[in-house]
Formats: C-alpha cells, sequence, structure tokens
C-alpha cells in the first residue's frame, strides 16, 4: 500500500507539471517564487493572530511568524520541528505517538488518546482538539504563527501556554502548481505537489498532497533486527467562492493516513516496581542496557508496531460583509480520526509492558463573530460552541514484570493483559469580546474577555483480557473489601469491569462528570514612540478545561480527571526596525503565576498491590519567571542572520505532595518543572547571492541548543534529560528566477545522541531518542 500511496503522489505532481506549462502559456504570466532573487530582506510577514490581518512587527505580543517557504526550505513539517526555529518550544515524545509540546514552560504531559494540549493548534483558526490530530497539520502552508502566552479570549479555554495556528495556502485566480520531491537516508522518500486555479470567474480550487515513504531507522542491539518504516500520506482540497465583493466562502476538507511503526524506547535502568517480586523476572534484571547510540533500542520480536490511524477534517468558513462597518463570520468544524497502534514501552525483547491504543475521536465546533472597525475603534464579538467525544481503550501485556506476580508467586495466575475503557464528552459554551481604541496614532488600549462553560462526563473501567487477569482482578477486589469486613465476590468472567469501584467496592462501570466555568481575560497598553518602534504591556489569564486519562487502573479512582488550570501572565515588550529595517529587534519579559498545573503524577491505592500508579492531579500553585529575544539582521543583500534565546526559571511555590519515580512520597516544593531548559538558543542563516542572470545559490543553516533538564519532579538523576545541540544545513541552486530547484540538505549533521523523554512504567526506565543524522537531495518545480 506505501508505494500505491507514493505512485499517486508522484502521479499528481507529475500532472501538476505537465499541465502547468500549456496553462500558463495560454492564460496567466509566471508567479514569483516565494524565493525569488528580488524577494524583500525583512521577517515581518502579515499575520493573523488577533483574528484580523496585521503585520507580526505591530501585533503587542510575542508572535513567532515563518513563512510556508522558509518552512519548507529547512525541512519543517511537523508540531516538533518548530522547535528548530521557535524558542520556548519544547517537544517531548510521548511513546505512543501523542505528541506533548509546552511553550515557556506551560505544558501538559499525558500518553493518553484525549490529551488535550495547553498549546492549541489550528489550522486556519479551525481547532485541532486532540493532541495526535495535529501530526498532519504542518502542510502546504503560507505561513505558521506561534503565539505565546495565554490567547484564552480570541483562541479558546486550552490554550494557557500558547496557540500554534497553521495557514494553509489558499487557491489562486490564476494557474500555479508545484511539486517537490527528495530523497535521505534511510531510504526516506518525500514526495508532494499543488495544483491551485480557478473553476470560473467567482470559483477557485487547490489540491495538495504528500507522501512520505521510508525504511528503517532503528536497529535492535540483541538481535538482527530493525523497527522505524515512515509510512504517512496526507492531503488538502480547498475550494473559495467569492461571487461579490461582500461575500466569500471557503470549504476544505484535510487528513493524513498514518502507517509508519511506533518508536521503540531505549532500556536504560532495572528498576522494579515492587521489589520483593523481582526474582520471578530474572531475565530483566540481567537484561543488557541501551548503549549511547540513537539507533539503537529493542522491542518484542514479531509483533506489528505499525500505526493503523486516520484522521479527517472538513472546516465551512463564511465571511459576509454586512455593514463597512461589520463583517460577520461562521467557521464551522468537524474532524474524525480513529486510532489503532501498538507501542513497545520498555525497551527489551520481554513483554514487561507492550501498550495497545485502539480509539475514536470525533469532534464539531461553530464560532460566529462579528468583526471591524468603528472610527478608531477595533472590535470583535461572537459566540462558540464545541462538541468532542473520545473513546479509548489501552490495551496492555505486563506478563513479564514484578506486577504480574505482585498478587502471588507462581504458579499463582500472573495479572497479564488487561484493557483500561474511557469514553470523555466534552461540550463547551463560549462567549468573547476583544476591543482594541487608538487614543492617539501611537497609543492603543487593549481589552477582551470570554466567557466559558466547560462540561466533562466520563465513564472508565478496567476490562481484564485473560482468564488470568480476571482471577487477579477478583483478588484485589475481595482485599479491597476485606479490609472493610466485607464478604468477597464469587469469579470475575473476562472482558467485564474489573476494576474497584469506590463506592461499592464491587467491579462496576465508574461514571462522574466535572462541570466548569471560568472567565479569562485580557488587557493591554501599546505605545509606538517612532513610526518603527512598539512598546507594550499586557496582562492576561487563560485557563485549560480538566480531563481524564487512560490509565491501566485496578481502582476507579484513578480515573478521576485533574481539574482545569490557569494561568495569571504579566508580560511587557519591545519591537524595533533600524537602520532602515537592516536591524529588526524584539525582546519581552513576562512572569506567570501558574495554579493548578495538571500533572501526569503517581499514587498508592489501598490495597497497596502495585506500589504508585500514575493518575492526573493538580500542582497547586507554580510560578515562571523569563526572558526572550530576537536579533535579525540584513548586513548584505541577500544575507539574513538571526539569534534568538529564552529563558525560563520555573518553580513549584509551596507544597507539593507526591511520589516520585522510585514510589517514594516526598515534596516538590522549590523544584523546576520537567521538560523545561533553563535556555533555549536558536541560530539561523541564510545567504542567496546571484551566479548568473538566471541563477541564484542558496546557503542555510540552522542550530538549536537547549540546557539540561528533567523528566520528572524529584531530582532523581534517572530522569536527566541531557543538554545538546542540533546543527542543519542546506546548499542548493535557483534556476530560471526560482522556478526549479536543487538543494542537498543534512539534519543533526554533528550526530548528536540525544533524547527529549525519560519515563518509568513498572520495572523499567526508558528514554526516547532524537533522530540520527540524516542527509538527502532535493528537487522542486514551481510554476
Amino acid at each position: 500500500m506505501r508505494y500505491v500511496r507514493l505512485a499517486c503522489c508522484v502521479s499528481a505532481a507529475s500532472l501538476a507539471i505537465a499541465l502547468a506549462t500549456p496553462a500558463i502559456a495560454q492564460t496567466a504570466p509566471v508567479a514569483p517564487a516565494p524565493e525569488a532573487m528580488d524577494a524583500p530582506q525583512t521577517t515581518d510577514i502579515v499575520v493573523t493572530a488577533n483574528k484580523r490581518s496585521e503585520t507580526a512587527m505591530s501585533v503587542p505580543a510575542s508572535v513567532t511568524a515563518i513563512s510556508g517557504a522558509a518552512l519548507a526550505d529547512k525541512g519543517i513539517y511537523s508540531v516538533q520541528d518548530l522547535v528548530k526555529v521557535t524558542p520556548g518550544l519544547s517537544y517531548v515524545e510521548s511513546g505512543r505517538s501523542v505528541p506533548v509540546f509546552s511553550l515557556r514552560g506551560v505544558g501538559f504531559f499525558d500518553q493518553s488518546l484525549a490529551s488535550r494540549p495547553t498549546v492549541s493548534v489550528y489550522v486556519d483558526e479551525a481547532p485541532i482538539p486532540f493532541s495526535i490530530e495535529s501530526k498532519g497539520a504542518a502542510f502546504d502552508l503560507q505561513r505558521v504563527e506561534v503565539l505565546k502566552g495565554p490567547q484564552g479570549t480570541l483562541f479558546g479555554q486550552n490554550a494557557t501556554g500558547g496557540a500554534i495556528n497553521y495557514i494553509a495556502a489558499k487557491p489562486t485566480d490564476t494557474f500555479h502548481a508545484g511539486a517537490t520531491a527528495s530523497y535521505a537516508r534511510f531510504g526516506v522518500v518525500d514526495v508532494q505537489g499543488y495544483v491551485s486555479g480557478p473553476i470560473s470567474s467567482t470559483l477557485d480550487a487547490r489540491l495538495a498532497l504528500r507522501t512520505v515513504q521510508g525504511g528503517d531507522w532503528q536497529r535492535s542491539y540483541t538481535r538482527d533486527d530493525t523497527l522505524g518504516a515512515q509510512d504517512f500520506t496526507q492531503g488538502r482540497f480547498i475550494l473559495a467562492w467569492k461571487p461579490n465583493d461582500r461575500l466569500s466562502v471557503r470549504f476544505d476538507v484535510n487528513g493524513f493516513y498514518d502507517r509508519s511503526d511506533t518508536q521503540a524506547p531505549q532500556f536504560t535502568a532495572f528498576a522494579p516496581g515492587t521489589p520483593a517480586q523481582a526474582k520471578f523476572i530474572p531475565l530483566l534484571a540481567t537484561y543488557p542496557l541501551a548503549p549511547a547510540d540513537d539507533r539503537a533500542a529493542d522491542w518484542d520480536q514479531g509483533k506489528d508496531y505499525r500505526n493503523h490511524n486516520r484522521f479527517v477534517q472538513s472546516n465551512l468558513r463564511i465571511d459576509f460583509k454586512a455593514l463597512p462597518e461589520m463583517t460577520l463570520t461562521s467557521l464551522t468544524s468537524f474532524s474524525d480520526m480513529k486510532v489503532d497502534q501498538l507501542a513497545d514501552a520498555d525497551g527489551t525483547a520481554l513483554t514487561n509492558i507492550d501498550s495497545n491504543m485502539r480509539g475514536k475521536l470525533q469532534s464539531i465546533s461553530e464560532e460566529l463573530r462579528a468583526s471591524g472597525d468603528v472610527g478608531r475603534l477595533s472590535y470583535i464579538a461572537g459566540l462558540n460552541y464545541a462538541h468532542d467525544y473520545a473513546a479509548a481503550a489501552a490495551y496492555i501485556d505486563i506478563s513479564y514484570s514484578t506486577s504480574a506476580v505482585s498478587l502471588g508467586a507462581p504458579p499463582a495466575l500472573p495479572l497479564d493483559k488487561t484493557e483500561a475503557d474511557v469514553t470523555q464528552r466534552f461540550d463547551t459554551q463560549a462567549m468573547f469580546a476583544n476591543l482594541d481604541y487608538k487614543v492617539t496614532d501611537r497609543l492603543t488600549i487593549r481589552g477582551g474577555v470570554r466567557y466559558t462553560a466547560a462540561d466533562l462526563h466520563y465513564t472508565g473501567c478496567s476490562v481484564p483480557q485473560s482468564a488470568n487477569a480476571a482471577d487477579a482482578f477478583t483478588r484485589v477486589i475481595n482485599k479491597s473489601r476485606a479490609a472493610q469486613g466485607l464478604a468477597p465476590i464469587g469469579p470475575l468472567a473476562p472482558f467485564r469491569c474489573g476494576s474497584v469501584n469506590p463506592l461499592t467496592l464491587g467491579p462496576d462501570l465508574y461514571f462522574d462528570k466535572l462541570n466548569q466555568q471560568n472567565l479569562s481575560w485580557r488587557g493591554g497598553i501599546d505605545f509606538k514612540p517612532t513610526p518603527n518602534t512598539l512598546l507594550y504591556v499586557s496582562v492576561s489569564k487563560g485557563y485549560k478545561a480538566g480531563s481524564a486519562s487512560t490509565p491501566a487502573a485496578t481502582n476507579d479512582l484513578q480515573f478521576t480527571p485533574a481539574k482545569q488550570e490557569s494561568v495569571l501572565a504579566y508580560e511587557v515588550g519591545l519591537k524595533t526596525a533600524l537602520l532602515n529595517h537592516k536591524v529588526e529587534f524584539t525582546a519581552a519579559a513576562f512572569y506567570y503565576d501558574y495554579r493548578n498545573k495538571q500533572l501526569l503524577g503517581r499514587q498508592v491505592f489501598t490495597p497497596n498491590v502495585f506500589g504508585a500508579i500514575n493518575v492526573l492531579t493538580n500542582v497547586p500553585k507554580s510560578e515562571i519567571k523569563g526572558g526572550e529575544a530576537q536579533l535579525t539582521v540584513f548586513p548584505l543583500k541577500g544575507l539574513t542572520l538571526t539569534a534568538a534565546a529564552t529563558y525560563l526559571d520555573t518553580r513549584v511555590v509551596g507544597d507539593f505532595i507526591n511520589v516520585d519515580i522510585l514510589g517514594n512520597s516526598a515534596n516538590f516544593a522549590g523544584d523546576p518543572f520537567p521538560y523545561t531548559p533553563k535556555w533555549q538558543v536558536v541560530l539561523d542563516g541564510e545567504y542567496r547571492f546571484p551566479l548568473t542572470s538566471t541563477m541564484q545559490a542558496v546557503l542555510g543553516a540552522n542550530a538549536n541548543y537547549r540546557t539540561k533538564t528533567t523528566a520528572g519532579f524529584g531530582g532523581s538523576n534517572l530522569l536527566d534529560i541531557d543538554a545538546y545541540w542540533l546543527v542543519d544545513a542546506r546548499a542548493g541552486i535557483d534556476f530560471d528566477q526560482g522556478k526549479y530547484r536543487v538543494q542537498i540538505f543534512g539534519r543533526n549533521i554533528t550526530n548528536q545522541y540525544y533524547w527529549n523523554n525519560v519515563s518509568r512504567s513498572l520495572d523499567n526506565v526508558r528514554r526516547y531518542a532524537g533522530m540520527p543524522a540524516t542527509y538527502g537531495v532535493q528537487f522542486s518545480v514551481r510554476y
């Protein structure tokens, strides 16, 4: 099937090129490519961070905006790759294809399908509610905007950290087409193409397709075996109808199909969950640790670790200029995703913990708003409704673990195969308003408010998937009942709820609800002492709704959701352009009062059979202090140099009692946040210079650095994430004013061994390594 999809994309790209030549000759002149030799030297592009068009340098907030052409040049096609160009943005590999990202230290780590990030992701302002659905967003783009700080007033309740808004490339009213193909290490073939143009005088369309096919990049260090194949296909189709100057309608369908392998971790330490039973799993206690090699890993032999995931989303946007001072906008979005994927979660060839995640995610949302300008006043006001549904099943096989025998030594039946089934229904209703008032041409006052009612209804239970597991669940329940002087229950049957209901102390489906309201708001003043300088001060408060996880629970209390968190943010900033825009400089300092930070912590339940178990919790109070700056200079025509850095000082304020990685109760007061390096640095450079009147050379390099951090509270060196530099480079030649290009590229060219996550489950500590050095060649053509 991967070759069929590759052939389809190659055919589509070839068709685009074949159709382009006669169409251009007959209908339209060639449009200059984004990277044409006379492209202006500036990083100030038009953005819609405030849901209206402004230049990035005039937005009174910290915004990183990058054009789609620049993203493609740098090989950035995913949220995790944005860390290369966005200081303050961090990405963590969860191990189960659920991306985890944070901005300025505000993030939420959870591996469940229904995980909702603190950094909301949008495509053309249409929400992507669940983290796992964002994998295909960075494709065929006009630009991306990364908005830092709480964005609750305009971008909803789950944006305590910020928002990432991908702006798709739009249909054109003249014919355009393009194709790009690359071949890289590990046999990775990336083919993409687009066709755009008019269907009628009022209707334009755009079709874009991409497929990535590649070989295995991971190697077993105990046998002759490999893993890590890529098989990912995505597409987008957009129709834009503009019958007159007052009405515009845009409809798009986008989606992806993912058959790539899940990543195997590296086994780095044996840490038994119940040490008394360690003698019953001797092969794990003596298993060789993974070498310090980014390709080295291990997994169970003979199992299929390919994803079977598909996602589709459709969006309808209608803009109607009802009055000269008012535009009415309706944005309707529907998305559907199905997931079925197996992941090795121990990094060995033993079945210490294998996890198969299956589920269905569905969302529908509607936003109605009015916006416009009345004299010196700009306004946006509207209503929003969203319904999100998640049904997730997390199957785990822990046959070879201390937990499997913790209820009784062999020959007692082990707790081996179980499944956690959770459903969640989110209903969100909101009303919002934002006002910007120009007191003078230099002074503007801004304010916004959003009231949100967020209702969560959820059910959960753990289901034994074998007779062994059913017997183990029966023993757990009867231990709980005996402690309360209750009679034992009879043997449980497999495939029925087996986790302990805390009220009845019997097996039952657990259900509950979490209904919460909040008021997000923002206020600010910005002042322009000169036309090219902006000073701003802002205060904002945002919320993230509570949600439940999908743990392998023996006690139904493990399904209890974390309650909503909030961030109160203070920020001062400067944006300026100097020396006739040859120097651009931005800087900001900020302080966050962080309440009820959502966290995947640990808790010991009664009866204590398995030790400390993962469960969602809240950190009562914490804070973030930080600053960031970016300097871009254009010392020569065609030469752009950028240096940017973010500094973060994070800590828990006051007492926070929880359990560390080794199962010990501890007070984490004063601890820094996990996955939050103190320093992040981005260096980027590009030089374009002519070779002939129709040819130019393009040289580029990017480096990003982050200091040492940790993957959990408590200070254990088992969770260390070492500091690292990553360096990318590229060199190419453009022909015929950028219409054709050939380029060679290298990513992580120093072959830096690094990892972005370390975790512990049951009896293992494992890390997720980053990609080794990759290099390749790319060809592209645009008409």
